[in-house]
C-alpha cells in the first residue's frame, strides 16, 4: 500500500540523472510545476537545450543530491540508477527510478488536467495500464460526463451559453457543449434537445423546460430571453440547450441579442445541424458528384399561401438540386403541392426521416406527388426532416436500413 501525495515543487531543487527522452519528459513536467531543475548527464537530448534548467555535462557522482527535494534516476544504466537511489535513501530524498518501478521509492503517475482538476493514475506499477486509464478519464472530463462542477462564490458573475445539442443522438453533442453542461447551474432546454444528457447533471442543477412542442403550452421567446438574462444577472451559469444548431432556425440570435442588451456575457456553441446530419444518418448525402452540387435548407412550418410566408418557392422549385425541409410535417401537403405547381416534377424522390440519428429513427421514401398522402397513412409525426431530390435514390444504393 502506498500513500498518494501532491507535491508543491515551486522553487525547490530537483535533480534528474540522465539526459535521454525519458529524462526530457520528466523535466518538462517538473518545470511546469515550477521546480528548480538540475540535469546530470554526459550527453543530453537536444530537446533540453534552451529550457530553464542547469545542466552538468558529466557522469553522476556522490554529493550531487545535496539540497535536493526529489530525484529522478532516468539513465539507461541500471547500475547508475541503483547508485543514485541508494544515495537518495541515505539522504532521505525521494527517488523515482525510471527503469524499475519495483525498486523505486516513489512513482510518477499518468496525469491528466482539466481546469483546476488534476487526476493522477497509478496502476500497480503497470505504466501502460495507467496510461489507458488516464486516457479514459481525460476523455470523460473533456466530454463533461464526470461531476467536476466547481463551487462558485455567491457574487460570481453569471453567463449564458447557447449550446446546440445536435440532431438527437446524445453522442453528437460537441465536447464544448458537454463541458458547459457539466458546469451549469441552470439549463433551459427545448423538447428536441438531447434529453439523455440531462440525466447526467448534478441533482441541484435547475432544469427549466421551455417546451417548443407543436400545439403545446410553452414559454414564449420573450419569456425565454428574460429567463436567461435574469438567471445570469443572479450570478448563475446558464446553458440554453437546443436541438440542432442554435443559429439554424433556433432563434439563438434573438437570445444572443437579449444578452447583449442586458450586458450579460454569452457564447455560442455550434451544434451538428439536423438538416445535414439526419439525412446522412439515413444514408442520404445532401450533395453528390454527378447528381447535385447544391442544396437549400428551408423552414416549412407555414402554408406557402400564408401572408407571413417569405420563402421563395418559385426559386426553390426550379433551383437547388436538393431541398431539406425542416418543420414541414404539418404543412407537407401544401408545401409539396406548391413545389409541383412551381415546376418540380411530381416524380422527384422524397424521404421523410422521423427522429433521425436515434434508435427510434423511421424513414419513409416516396415521391413529391405522393409523399403527403403516404406520410398521413403512416401517421408521421414531428420531429422529422424532409429531403427532396435525386440524392434520395442513393439511400438504396448505400444499403441504408
Amino acid at each position: 500500500m502506498t500513500y498518494p501525495l501532491d507535491l508543491d515543487l515551486e522553487g525547490r531543487r530537483v535533480v534528474v540523472v540522465g539526459g535521454g527522452r525519458v529524462a526530457l519528459r520528466r523535466v518538462r513536467g517538473l518545470l511546469a510545476a515550477g521546480a528548480d531543475v538540475t540535469v546530470i548527464a554526459p550527453r543530453v537530448d537536444p530537446g533540453l537545450a534552451g529550457l530553464p534548467l542547469a545542466v552538468c555535462p558529466r557522469e553522476y557522482r556522490g554529493g550531487d543530491l545535496a539540497g535536493a527535494w526529489l530525484v529522478h534516476a532516468a539513465t539507461d544504466d541500471p547500475a547508475v540508477n541503483t547508485v543514485v537511489a541508494s544515495e537518495a535513501e541515505r539522504c532521505r530524498v525521494w527517488c523515482v527510478r525510471a527503469d524499475d518501478a519495483a525498486l523505486s521509492r516513489a512513482w510518477t503517475p499518468a496525469v491528466t488536467r482539466h481546469g483546476d482538476v488534476t487526476v493522477a493514475v497509478t496502476a500497480g506499477g503497470d505504466p501502460r495500464r495507467a496510461q489507458r486509464l488516464r486516457a479514459a478519464i481525460s476523455s470523460a472530463l473533456a466530454e463533461g460526463s464526470l461531476p467536476v462542477r466547481p463551487q462558485r462564490p455567491a457574487r460570481a458573475p453569471g453567463s449564458v451559453a447557447l449550446v446546440g445539442g445536435g440532431p438527437g443522438d446524445p453522442g453528437l453533442i460537441t465536447v464544448r457543449g458537454r463541458r458547459l453542461l457539466a458546469r451549469a447551474d441552470v439549463v433551459v432546454t427545448d423538447r428536441l434537445a438531447p434529453r439523455d444528457v440531462l440525466a447526467e447533471l448534478d441533482p441541484d442543477v435547475e432544469i427549466i423546460e421551455a417546451g417548443k412542442a407543436p400545439h403545446a403550452c410553452h414559454l414564449s421567446q420573450e419569456q425565454i430571453n428574460a429567463l436567461l438574462v435574469d438567471r445570469a444577472l443572479a450570478g448563475k451559469r446558464v446553458v440554453r440547450l437546443k436541438g440542432g444548431d442554435p443559429f439554424v432556425f433556433g432563434r439563438g440570435g434573438e437570445e444572443a441579442l437579449a444578452c447583449v442588451r442586458a450586458g450579460v456575457p454569452f457564447e455560442v456553441v455550434p451544434g451538428v445541424t439536423s438538416a445535414i446530419a439526419v439525412p446522412a444518418c439515413a444514408g442520404i448525402p445532401v450533395t453528390h458528384r454527378g447528381i447535385t452540387q447544391d442544396f437549400a435548407v428551408v423552414s416549412a412550418h407555414l402554408d406557402p399561401s400564408h401572408p407571413g410566408a417569405t420563402v421563395d418557392w418559385e426559386a426553390l422549385a426550379t433551383g437547388p438540386g436538393t431541398l431539406v425541409l425542416l418543420m414541414a410535417v404539418a404543412r407537407l401537403a401544401e408545401v409539396t403541392a406548391e413545389l409541383v405547381k412551381r415546376g418540380r416534377p411530381a416524380s422527384t424522390p422524397v424521404a421523410v426521416i422521423c427522429e433521425g440519428t436515434t434508435d427510434r429513427q423511421r424513414v419513409l421514401v416516396s415521391t413529391l406527388g405522393e409523399v403527403a398522402e403516404d406520410a398521413a397513412a403512416q401517421s408521421i409525426r414531428p420531429p422529422a426532416v424532409v429531403v427532396v431530390g435525386e440524392v434520395v435514390r442513393l439511400r438504396e444504393a448505400l444499403g441504408a436500413a
